[in-house]
């Protein structure tokens, strides 16, 4: 939570600074390291949904991760920025104790953190949107946009309405669709069945089957730290078909 990150857009690059990739021994025990990355906006073509239960199936930390041409992969977490030896409290988020960050990470970072470093591990699912491409790139610049206006100009985290799931939601709503404020976003472990019953994910399978497939627990370990992580934790998983408007 220390290095906040920012971005730099040239035309059809973007560069994104300060993403995370630490090399992680225990969830408390790991060395930091952060890398700079210009991707080509022309091959964004990928945002998937990614949900991580640790208490129940009521609750879950929800984030995205953009995909470029099935090479390149980030991940865009919301979170609490805990302050050093501070922990996380949903009441005390009700009361601006915390500050807001958007974690740009690799996804050997941000889901095998969730997936084998933390204890109890957590339950992670990670399904591919039918968001339309023009959409992506807007979603894309709108985090970008809140990224580099928490450089200047920090903001408060709330448990309600400022969380993971609401500001995705806050996102979505910026580039003019009709996403509505439901109680499976309140209860964020509901959220890739909001996302399913709205049509953004692959409905082509009962939701119930589609997130059996969905788990990518096994295929994150199994990977480790490879350079090929982001492939092989989607080598299951079927890609729906684009979406259009």
């Amino acid at each position: 939570m220390a290095v906040l990150p920012y971005a730099t857009v040239d035309g059809d690059r973007l560069t994104l600074y300060n993403i995370r990739n630490f090399e992680y021994r225990t969830d408390t025990d790991f060395t930091p390291r952060y890398y700079d990355k210009t991707f080509d906006l022309k091959q964004l073509d990928e945002v998937d949904l990614i949900s991580s239960y640790w208490g129940g199936d009521a609750i879950a930390h929800v984030f995205v991760s953009f995909g470029f041409g099935g090479q390149d992969y980030v991940a865009i977490s919301i979170e609490t920025r805990k302050e050093l030896n501070e922990a996380y409290s949903p009441i005390r988020g009700f009361f601006k104790q915390y500050e807001l960050i958007y974690v740009v990470a690799d996804e050997r970072d941000v889901i095998r953190l969730r997936t084998t470093y933390r204890q109890p591990r957590e339950d992670v699912y990670l399904y591919r949107t039918r968001i339309p491409l023009a959409n992506a790139r807007r979603l894309l610049m709108a985090y970008v946009q809140k990224i580099n206006t928490l450089v200047e100009h920090p903001a408060f985290y709330n448990t309600l309405t400022t969380n993971c799931t609401t500001s995705i939601l806050f996102h979505l709503r910026s580039l003019g669709g009709r996403v509505r404020y439901n109680w499976k976003i309140l209860l964020s472990g509901y959220t890739a069945e909001y996302a399913y019953e709205s049509g953004g994910l692959d409905t082509s399978l009962p939701f119930a089957e589609l997130r059996r497939h969905s788990r990518i627990n096994a295929q994150a370990q199994a990977a480790q730290a490879t350079a090929d992580f982001s492939q092989r934790i989607r080598a299951d998983l079927l890609k729906p078909p684009p979406r259009g408007g």
